[in-house]
């Protein structure tokens, strides 16, 4: 069978649930939004031309990548340590804890949000146990509560690639720089880190670029009161006041900017790969 035959069922696949859907999506960031609601069709980019005033770029893109910065830095401080303590462990034990890493994506990812909805509440135990510490903290409708929810849903895909990564690590030239004379301190920095950087680089991209886009944790944790672009999209679609076109321009906006973090991505692994 010629190899390219086996090429089609895929691209059929993406023209009809990738290509097409992402035309629509362009014809109605194109159109305009009549007063009563209904979409008028043509060519305008009026509706991108709204995108540069500093309502959405200072608000909710704003908070967006933000929070998207803040959850990438806490998946890594908190998912490298984890990682590496994966790595070193016995070949039974470590199975054991990916699969504890893993756990979380048995349940749906709305069920877990939830979860921490209740959690966050002031009827929530936590909430009691911040109280009688002495910290009466309002959790749920912050960007605190929104943060702890990002971090908690995406904290799996940092820690795995910086774990792929430090897994293939020699660890035998960790021993080599201590028997040298380099205290721990320096052979993680200059041995052990920089070999991983591969990993935390995956890790850092898996985690921003979906939370950028984030809409479900900020609309249950945030209550309406921490805006994010992917909330904005949503309500432009579902909300009380839909506006097709201009939630058209912003998603595609937004995926445009994504798309520009992963070539930046993929170029920077390709010459990392050359130099290799």
């Amino acid at each position: 069978m010629n190899h390219r035959t086996l090429l089609w069922p895929g691209l059929v696949w993406l023209l009809l649930f990738f290509a097409v859907p992402l035309g629509i999506i362009l014809l109605i960031s194109l159109a305009q939004r009549t007063p009563d609601g209904a979409i008028l069709w043509g060519v305008s980019f009026k509706n991108y031309l709204r995108l540069l005033d500093p309502l959405y770029w200072l608000g909710p893109f704003g908070n967006s990548l933000g929070l998207a910065a803040l959850a990438t830095l806490l998946s890594f401080v908190l998912g490298y340590p984890v990682a590496y303590s994966i790595a070193r462990r016995s070949a039974p034990v470590k199975n054991l804890l990916l699969f504890l890493v893993i756990l979380p994506f048995f349940t749906n990812f709305l069920v877990r949000i939830y979860a921490w909805f209740i959690l966050l509440r002031p009827e929530g135990w936590l909430a009691w146990l911040l109280r009688s510490l002495g910290l009466d903290l309002a959790l749920l409708g912050s960007p605190v509560g929104v943060l702890i929810g990002l971090v908690y849903g995406y904290l799996p895909f940092m820690v795995l690639p910086i774990y792929a990564a430090l897994e293939r690590l020699d660890f035998s030239l960790v021993e080599a720089a201590h028997d040298l004379g380099a205290t721990r301190w320096q052979g993680f920095w200059r041995i052990i880190f920089p070999l991983s950087r591969p990993g935390v680089i995956a890790g850092a991209v898996l985690v921003f670029v979906p939370v950028l886009g984030e809409f479900l944790a900020p609309k249950l944790l945030g209550g309406g009161k921490v805006p994010m672009f992917g909330v904005l999209i949503e309500e432009k679609f579902l909300g009380r006041v839909p506006d097709w076109p201009l939630g058209a321009a912003m998603a595609l906006a937004l995926m445009g900017l994504v798309s520009l973090v992963l070539v930046r991505y993929f170029h920077h692994l390709k010459e990392s790969r050359w130099v290799g």
